[in-house]
């Protein structure tokens, strides 16, 4: 074993092969895999090894389709046969709302590029002829799919990679990591040490433990997981092809043909965690126990909706465990604070995701950029909130649903609530039905007096919607509230803050007592950001943004190397804080703050230092809602006291609570892009829109060039709004965009804006086609809907009550 490599990875199944290869593909082909046992012995030997593009994030599903495509890349390359059987995938509906799902998939991948269809039960039976179309009343086809052999594709995968210079220790057990002063690592195996660059953690069923190597608790648990083999099948003598992978939304199966008879899997209510603490050491190439008389019930159900599956024998039953996240996306990318550490574990499909894992990975190591967005597989989407006691009750929750549907407007009810404000209890008393995001309690709606603080899933408008006009029509008509608590809140300070930050963000740093709206690029010029500064003092900063993101963009500061006078600290825990909006907020808050709150006197993007009612807070002129407005920052034990004070003035002058359902409308009436929905690190300052608020004449700033390059070429695409006509459901996302029968474009968000009476969808449209008025059609569940580019927004489009 060689005693130095540019990258160690440890971990030898489908995503630590991957990894290796696509590592050596870039041309970096001194990296290393080592691996305690035989190639693929931990999870994935025993895998069912389908493959699709299914995934209700688009950018997982062209990750998907990109690792289906590979695969004939690396056959060819090491001539180790994949076992591929591309036979694509049918999913079933047995309900309205799942139907709906289906729909709304079909409407994403035409843009996405992957041939699907809606298709009817009859020509579901054709590919699959061992369904009871009796259970069922609509169905789904797409060409991408199928299955393939696991262990044949992850040697392919290594000899792929050896060809292209790479090296593999089999039966080499790594025993702890240590860094050097300079960043690269010591790898201490039972074999010698081995000094690396960069490690990455492909580990699997073990990524916690050699996360313990480094200091670090990753969110990752492993569950135990049955299918089973059936006997020959009648039905399916004589066939000339396989029939086509299938998944059961209501019976929660899914199955294949294997051979001459099927495989049959279920993600079961009540699973079952495995090694909930420590995974042994000497586990490789091995099975559980069946457990039959706790999955029958399960199975039993499988069996009624594709009956000749119960009419022959099981040949072998397969328990073995797989590892999950507790959102069930897997955790890729660097860990903050820890240099030249990478994760890519908790991968449960490694089948479909694996080679685009490794894509995005070996790009993110060599050019510090992953190449196109995965936030919703980044491993900063989680914080230290996921503990492993969180961890623990989420993954189960999640490998219980996996096949089962996640509505736009569902909240799942494991490990909450976590992180509350202290304000949760009195906004529960006054109705609020709760989300989490980044594990802290927010209010989405307010349910009123005497209805219950609840709604039925789904992907249609529920009985909330008039709840959450009369919150918009409140914020316009008089004055509303909203918690902006799970607002990000960051503080830099020091004597070098202001040059720092000026090198970081692309906009203009604001003077004290100012705030400014400020985007952070990549070095590639994409939106990493869309966050505000407030400026409290020359050396001292106030910045906000997106509360998910709060260890993505701390992250982001640790990697942009503050010096020794700078200091960045999150203020998550320790700044809460509320949006006052509406044309009478002026009038409440001067009720509650000395200083002069009139037009002249404090203007639009302003901040100042003062007492709003009992609490010591930082007040600044400024809002999300179009309308005039202030938000309020407070230490959590001012918060309960400076709520009370707020609804003692403002009672009397209409003031009503609002919800992220509300602000949704109200920023989409005003045109406002929102990040992780609208503005993403896909999407670049001109794209956005946000190149105005990029400050060219800075000599340096992070993606500079490749700003300055798309103001001179134009960008290729625009973000725009548009007006859906006779909508009965509003847009939920990644909704194809189309041109005379072309998708040329996809739907970033949407909202009814209740204060205009018209359905709004947010996306992005070929740059040649974003005129106002142009028109295009959207496919919203099924009905395709005519809509309109509005370039101006809709309500208030001179921002005349913003500025009152």
């Amino acid at each position: 074993m060689n005693a130095s490599a540019r990258v160690v990875v440890i971990g030898g199944g489908v995503v630590g092969a991957s990894t290796l290869y696509h590592l050596a593909k870039i041309g970096w082909t001194d990296v290393l895999l080592i691996e305690k046992s035989e190639l693929a012995a931990g999870s994935t030997w025993h895998a069912a090894g389908g493959m699709h593009t299914f995934n209700g994030e688009a950018n997982i599903s062209r990750l998907q389709k990109y690792t289906i495509d590979l695969y004939r890349e690396i056959e060819a390359l090491s001539g180790q046969s994949c076992g591929l059987h591309p036979n694509g995938g049918l999913m079933l509906a047995a309900t309205p709302g799942e139907l709906d799902s289906l729909k709304l998939i079909c409407s994403r991948a035409r843009y996405l590029g992957m041939e699907t269809e809606m298709i009817s039960l009859d020509e579901a039976r054709r590919l699959n002829p061992l369904i009871d179309a009796t259970h069922f009343i609509g169905a789904l086809w797409r060409a991408d799919g199928g299955h393939c052999d696991p262990s044949g594709t992850t040697h392919a995968y290594v000899k792929a990679a050896r060809q292209l210079g790479a090296s593999v220790e089999r039966f080499t057990r790594v025993l702890s990591l240590g860094q050097r002063r300079d960043g690269s690592w010591d790898v201490v195996t039972d074999k010698g040490t081995v000094q690396a660059e960069h490690v990455v953690n492909c580990a699997g069923l073990w990524a916690r433990e050699v996360g313990h190597m480094v200091g670090i608790e990753l969110p990752v648990l492993a569950m135990e997981h049955h299918y089973l083999l059936t006997e020959d099948i009648p039905e399916l003598q004589g066939r000339d092809k396989e029939i086509v992978n299938t998944t059961d939304y209501a019976g929660e199966i899914y199955m294949r043909q294997e051979r001459a008879g099927a495989l049959i899997g279920t993600y079961e209510p009540h699973g079952v965690i495995w090694s909930p603490v420590k995974t042994p050491d000497d586990f490789s190439m091995q099975l559980l126990p069946d457990d039959f008389e706790r999955l029958a019930p399960y199975f039993e159900l499988g069996f009624q909706h594709f009956p000749a599956l119960g009419r022959v024998g099981i040949r072998k039953a397969i328990n073995g465990p797989f590892t999950f996240a507790p959102d069930g996306n897997p955790l890729v990318g660097p860990v903050r604070g820890v240099r030249n550490f990478w994760v890519a574990c908790a991968v449960m499909a490694g089948f479909s995701q694996g080679g685009g894992i490794g894509l995005v990975l070996s790009r993110w190591m060599a050019d510090n950029d992953p190449g196109q967005d995965i936030i919703s597989m980044d491993v900063a989407r989680f914080g230290a909130f996921a503990t492993p006691k969180y961890t623990s009750l989420k993954v189960p929750e999640n490998y219980s649903r996996r096949f089962r549907l996640a509505y736009p407007n569902e909240e799942l009810p494991a490990a909450r609530p976590v992180r509350r404000s202290p304000i949760y209890d009195k906004l529960k008393a006054a109705g609020a039905v709760m989300g989490a995001s980044f594990g802290l309690e927010h209010a989405l709606w307010f349910a009123p007096a005497g209805v219950v603080p609840s709604e039925t899933p789904t992907y249609r408008r529920s009985e909330a919607f008039p709840i959450v006009r009369a919150e918009c029509e409140a914020v316009r008509n008089t004055v509303g509230l909203y918690e902006t608590t799970n607002y990000g809140k960051y503080e830099v300070t020091g004597r070098g803050a202001r040059a720092w930050l000026d090198r970081v963000f692309a906009s203009r740093i604001p003077r004290p007592g100012r705030l400014g709206l400020a985007p952070m690029l990549s070095p590639t010029g994409r939106i990493v950001g869309d966050l505000s500064i407030a400026c409290l003092a020359e050396d001292r900063f106030l910045i906000v943004g997106s509360g998910f993101a709060e260890e993505f963009h701390m992250r982001w500061f640790w990697a942009s190397e503050p010096p020794a006078d700078v200091f960045v600290r999150s203020a998550a825990s320790t700044l809460t804080g509320v949006s006052i909006a509406g044309p009478r907020s002026r009038k409440l808050m001067q009720r509650l703050v000395r200083d002069d709150l009139s037009a002249s006197a404090f203007k639009l993007f302003q901040v100042r230092q003062t007492a709003v009612g009992f609490a010591p807070a930082i007040l600044t002129r400024a809002g999300f809602t179009g309308e005039l407005g202030y938000e309020i920052w407070t230490t959590p034990d001012y918060f309960a006291s400076l709520y009370d004070d707020l609804w003692d003035v403002g009672r009397e002058l209409g003031l009503a609570h609002f919800g992220g359902r509300a602000l949704s409308s109200l920023r989409l009436e005003k045109g406002y892009g929102s990040f992780n929905k609208d503005f993403r690190p896909d999407y670049s300052a001109g794209e956005t829109g946000l190149d105005r608020l990029v400050d060219f004449g800075k000599s340096d700033f992070a993606g500079r060039a490749a700003a300055l390059a798309e103001r001179a070429a134009g960008p290729k695409r625009r973000f725009v709004v548009m007006e859906i006509a006779t909508a009965d459901a509003d847009v939920i996302g990644y909704e194809s965009i189309i041109k005379d029968g072309v998708a040329v474009g996809y739907v970033t968000s949407g909202a009814y804006g209740h204060c205009i009476g018209k359905s709004l969808a947010a996306g992005y449209v070929p740059s040649a086609l974003a005129r106002d008025g142009e028109r295009f059609e959207i496919d919203i569940l099924g009905e395709s809907r005519a809509a309109t580019v509005r370039l101006q927004p809709l309500y208030d489009p001179q921002g005349l009550r913003l500025r009152a």
